[in-house]
């Protein structure tokens, strides 16, 4: 009966452990996946299009992040995302697809590369 228990409690031990040590693995492994890119755009003219241009990007599956770095005649974007998930090319399709404050059949925002 002892062994038993022993050998129960080895079982479970080792079963613990390798479970905890596969979910720190997974973790480190999407952490690396993140990219951070900076997106200049023409056509911004005030905070509404700002927080507009980051809420349509950070909507899409794959971005965690859009934040304006820099503002005026070209305000600047950092972007974080997977590029796994998503490309350039599909977030600066989705910041020139927003419409405009004033007029929403607008689309007065276009990337500068």
């Amino acid at each position: 009966m002892k062994h038993s228990l022993s050998i129960f409690f080895s079982i479970c031990c080792m079963v613990l452990f390798t479970s905890n040590l596969s979910a720190q693995t997974e973790t480190a492994t999407t952490s690396t996946s993140q990219t951070t890119i900076s997106v200049k755009v023409t056509g911004v003219g005030c905070s509404t299009d700002i927080k507009t241009i980051a809420t349509n990007v950070e909507r899409m599956e794959g971005v965690s992040s859009c934040i304006a770095a820099k503002r005026g005649a070209v305000t600047r974007f950092d972007v974080s995302y997977n590029p796994d998930m998503v490309s350039e090319e599909d977030i600066h399709q989705k910041v020139q697809d927003t419409p405009g404050c004033k007029n929403p059949n607008d689309r007065p925002y276009r990337v500068k590369i």
